[in-house]
C-alpha cells in the first residue's frame, strides 16, 4: 500500500477558552487566500491523524484542524466536556484567523459536533459534511456506549482488550483484509498508548454525547432549521453507526443529500479515498447538493 505524503502546517497556534481557563490547540495549512476546509477529529484522534488526508484537499483548500479537550496538546482535565462547546471553540478560532465561512467534515464523533455547527452557527458554513453520526435516539448505539465506558473505567487489562476489540466494529471487510496484521497492531498500540493511563479523557468526551441527545430529547426539532448544504456519505458495511440509523438524517435535514460508498465501514475517508475526496471536493465547489461526480 502507497504512504501519501504527509504534509506539515503553516501555522499552530492555541486559543483560550472557558474564561481563559482552558486552551484549545489548532494547525492551519495554507496562505489564508482560499476557501477553508475544518477536518474534524473522531473520538480518540489528534490533529496528525489527519496529515496524510490534508493533500487530497490541497492546494484547492485550506485546511484547519483542531483538538477537542482531552485530545492532543489541548487541555485535559478530568470534567465535564460539551459537544456544543467543541463547536464554539472552533468559532473563536475563525474569529482569531479571520475566518468568515469554512466547509466542516465531521467523520464519527467528529459528525457531532459538525451537526451542532450546523445548528448553532450555519451562518458560518458553506457547506456540512457527516458521515457515521445519528440525530435519532437508538439502543443500539446507547448499548455500544455503555460498552465502551466500561472498558474505559475497567482497571487492567480492560482499556487494552477494548483496543483489540474496537477494530473488527470500525473497519469494512476490504479495507480490514489489508491492514490485518502488522499495520493494524501499530494502529492498536498507537491508540493503546496515547490513552493508557489517562482513559479519562476517553470517557470525558464519550460522556459529552449525553447532553448532546438530551437537546434532541428536549427539542426534536433542533436541527430541521439547518438549510446549510448537507452531504452524508455512509459507508454500506457500517456497523457502529449502521446505514439504516444513517438513512434518517434525511428525514431531519431538510437540504441533504447521501451518498453510499460500497465495501466500507465506518471510516469512509480511509477505506475509500477514490469516492470520498472526489465527492467533498465536487461538493465543496458547487455548494449545492446538486452536483455531479
Amino acid at each position: 500500500m502507497t504512504e501519501k505524503q504527509r504534509l506539515t502546517p503553516d501555522r499552530t497556534g492555541f486559543t483560550l477558552v472557558e474564561n481563559g481557563t482552558r486552551h484549545i490547540y489548532w494547525e492551519y495549512f495554507g496562505q489564508g487566500e482560499r476557501e477553508v476546509v475544518v477536518l474534524l477529529n473522531g473520538l480518540a484522534m489528534a490533529t496528525p491523524s489527519w496529515y496524510r488526508s490534508v493533500s487530497d484537499l490541497q492546494p484547492d483548500f485550506d485546511v484547519l484542524l483542531y483538538d477537542y479537550l482531552g485530545q492532543g496538546k489541548s487541555s485535559q482535565e478530568d470534567e465535564p466536556y460539551y459537544i456544543s462547546h467543541f463547536a464554539e471553540y472552533l468559532i473563536r478560532i475563525m474569529d482569531e484567523l479571520g475566518i468568515e465561512r469554512v466547509h466542516p467534515v465531521g467523520v464519527s464523533y467528529g459528525g457531532f459536533i459538525a451537526a451542532d455547527l450546523g445548528r448553532l452557527f450555519q451562518d458560518r458554513l458553506h457547506t456540512l459534511t457527516l458521515s457515521g453520526i445519528l440525530l435519532t435516539r437508538e439502543t443500539q448505539f446507547q448499548m455500544y456506549q455503555d460498552l465502551s465506558l466500561l472498558f474505559y473505567r475497567s482497571p487492567d487489562p480492560g482499556f487494552e482488550i477494548y483496543t483489540h476489540y474496537l477494530y473488527e466494529k470500525t473497519f469494512g471487510e476490504a479495507f480490514a483484509r489489508r491492514v490485518y496484521g502488522d499495520r493494524l497492531e501499530r494502529m492498536r498500540v498507537g491508540f493503546y498508548e496515547a490513552y493508557h493511563g489517562r482513559e479519562y479523557c476517553l470517557t470525558r468526551i464519550t460522556e459529552a454525547q449525553n447532553p448532546f441527545f438530551a437537546n434532541i430529547d428536549n427539542d426534536p426539532e433542533a436541527y430541521r432549521h439547518i438549510h446549510t448544504p448537507t452531504l452524508i456519505l455512509t459507508g454500506d458495511q457500517d456497523r457502529a453507526i449502521p446505514p439504516w440509523q444513517q438513512a434518517k438524517l434525511l428525514d431531519i435535514l431538510p437540504n441533504a443529500r447521501q451518498i453510499m460508498l460500497p465495501g466500507s465501514g465506518h471510516m469512509v475517508y480511509m477505506e475509500r479515498p477514490d469516492i470520498f475526496w472526489p465527492a467533498v471536493r465536487a461538493f465543496f465547489a458547487a455548494k449545492s447538493v446538486n452536483f455531479s461526480l
